[in-house]
C-alpha cells in the first residue's frame, strides 16, 4: 500500500484529498481542500471519487488505510495519509471548518 506522512501532504501535493471520517468529524476540522466521503457511504459514492490520483485521509490513519487497500484492489491509485488530521492538527498545521 502506498501511502505519506502529514509532512509530505503539507508539503504539497497536486492531487485530491479525500478525508473519509464521518459528516461530523469532518465538520470540527480537517485539512483545507479535503473532500468528506464517509467510510459508511463510500460504497454507495464510488463513482465521486476522482478519476486519477488521490490521497486519503481519516483520523489516525486507520481506516484511510483500509479504503486505500479496497480502492486500490479496485484499480484505484489512492494513498493512505498515515497518521490522519490527528496528527495534522497536532503537528500545527491549518485546518479548516
Amino acid at each position: 500500500m502506498q501511502s505519506i506522512s502529514v509532512h509530505d501532504l503539507h508539503e504539497g501535493r497536486d492531487r485530491p484529498l479525500i478525508d473519509v471520517r464521518e459528516v461530523d468529524e469532518f465538520a470540527s476540522g480537517h485539512v483545507p481542500g479535503a473532500v468528506n466521503l464517509p467510510m459508511s457511504t463510500l460504497g454507495e459514492n464510488l463513482d465521486q471519487l476522482p478519476d486519477g490520483a488521490f490521497d486519503v485521509i481519516c483520523q489516525a490513519g486507520g481506516r484511510s488505510a483500509r479504503v486505500v487497500e479496497a480502492l486500490t484492489a479496485r484499480g484505484h491509485d489512492a494513498t493512505n495519509v498515515e497518521g490522519g488530521t490527528g496528527e495534522w492538527i497536532a503537528t500545527g498545521y491549518d485546518v479548516e471548518s
